[in-house]
């Protein structure tokens, strides 16, 4: 193993013995080179004022080389902070700008010991990170029944983890934390477990309320205080995006310092929250109550994006950041939230009217993008492809009930007639 991983373990080892533990074997073996190109140049960077040759750009007059046809739609950036590579970790003023707005925005964690956000290259980025840190084969991976395809993916496929499944609801439609309390002390045995949290959820819509959140919280302490290493990755993808009574705040800031056998991990980003989906920018953070551990953490996960991506794209790491200085931003991401809770509240007033009942019904929603239809007497996927064939309406099918509308991408005024198709659709098919 390479000394500096090897030092980097030691430092985890000090630390938090249970961290360490919770590493995969790519996770112990990963580091990031304080020898190689990226840490000469930035050396040369700091002393070498006549000539610099190290880092593969090419500069020109004293400025990164341009081509004026991109420049010049890009004239209010600087070209120093478009063309050059970013740091594997991401800008330092950007990193600095959304600690602090996660600050603002989740108090829970105004006391707690977290580190520096790492600029990943958008949410599943981050989530790969995760995967390839701590999970190795057959290692369990704990989320609900209704989630993100991408999981599997990312956890299943390519690390071959263990998915566990349990059911996101209980019968009277509150979040099922006694589920997740039962896959977490069924690992007792493994002694780890990755469980990840997604919140508003994809494809429901639906964030726990306070008490929820609480349940959740007790579920996973109860796992650690079993013995159970616990790496939660709070999925945030679609933070802020609250209409109703629910919890306001990741639940990483609750985990945080809550046990030594508890890892949080803070997935998030300005992907859906700053509409901003094309720019991919995403950040991950960890909670930890030893700095050893949380420089060691950084340390390992610039090692996994030097190997994967070597650092994400610089521009829209600097349009992100100007973005969040800009005086406007508050008040024009108000603003949109707005437009978004109009829409969600419009679905539920549909919904409620009565037209439907026959159909469908509806699971939870109370916040994000989405929500999600049950279709009472037909297929969803044959639904789906009638909409399709015969209305031009795009809907998610997800097993054999499930259709998910986002409603995020539908005008306030064209909701009514999108359900009143898709309850047409419901009626050809049952009257076929």
């Amino acid at each position: 193993m390479n000394p500096l991983a090897e030092q980097l373990n030691e430092s985890l080892k000090s630390g938090n013995i249970h961290v360490y533990d919770m590493l995969s074997e790519l996770g112990r073996e990963i580091y990031f080179p304080k020898e190689g190109i990226l840490s000469q140049s930035a050396e040369a960077a700091a002393g070498a004022k006549k000539f610099n040759a190290t880092i593969g750009i090419a500069t020109e007059n004293g400025v990164p080389m341009h081509l004026p046809a991109i420049q010049d739609s890009l004239s209010a950036y600087k070209p120093q902070d478009l063309y050059p590579y970013a740091p594997p970790a991401g800008k330092p003023e950007l990193r600095k700008v959304w600690r602090e707005k996660m600050l603002a925005e989740n108090p829970a964690m105004a006391d707690k010991a977290f580190g520096n956000p790492i600029a990943t290259n958008a949410l599943t980025h981050g989530l790969s990170i995760v995967a390839d840190l701590f999970v190795d084969e057959g290692d369990a991976v704990i989320y609900p029944d209704k989630n993100w395809e991408n999981y599997e993916l990312t956890f299943g496929i390519r690390r071959h983890g263990a998915i566990v499944n349990y059911p996101l609801f209980t019968e009277d439609m509150r979040f099922n934390s006694q589920g997740l309390r039962e896959s977490l002390l069924a690992q007792k045995d493994k002694g780890k477990a990755v469980v990840i949290l997604n919140f508003p959820n994809n494809p429901t819509g639906y964030t726990p309320g306070v008490s929820e959140g609480e349940e959740i919280v007790s579920a996973i302490l109860e796992a650690a205080e079993a013995g159970i290493n616990v790496v939660v990755a709070t999925d945030d993808a679609y933070f802020g995006l609250f209409f109703e009574d629910s919890m306001h705040e990741s639940l990483f800031g609750k985990l945080a310092g809550l046990h030594p056998r508890i890892l949080p991990i803070k997935v998030d980003g300005a992907t859906k929250e700053e509409y901003v989906w094309g720019f991919r920018v995403g950040f991950i953070t960890y909670a930890s109550e030893d700095a050893g551990v949380l420089a060691a953490l950084e340390q390992k996960t610039t090692g996994i994006i030097r190997a994967t991506i070597s650092s994400g794209a610089h521009p829209s790491q600097t349009f992100v950041l100007e973005a969040l200085k800009s005086p406007d931003f508050q008040a024009q991401k108000d603003a949109k939230f707005k437009i978004m809770k109009g829409r969600a509240n419009k679905v539920k007033a549909l919904l409620d009217s009565g037209k439907y009942g026959d159909a469908w019904g509806y699971y939870p929603f109370n916040s994000g993008y989405f929500m999600c239809l049950k279709l009472k007497d037909v297929n969803a996927d044959q639904l789906r492809l009638h909409l399709i064939r015969e209305y031009e309406v795009g809907t998610i099918a997800l097993g054999d009930t499930d259709l998910r509308i986002a409603f995020s991408c539908i005008a306030e005024e064209n909701l009514e007639e999108l359900f009143d198709l898709i309850h047409r659709g419901v009626q050809d098919l049952q009257n076929s």
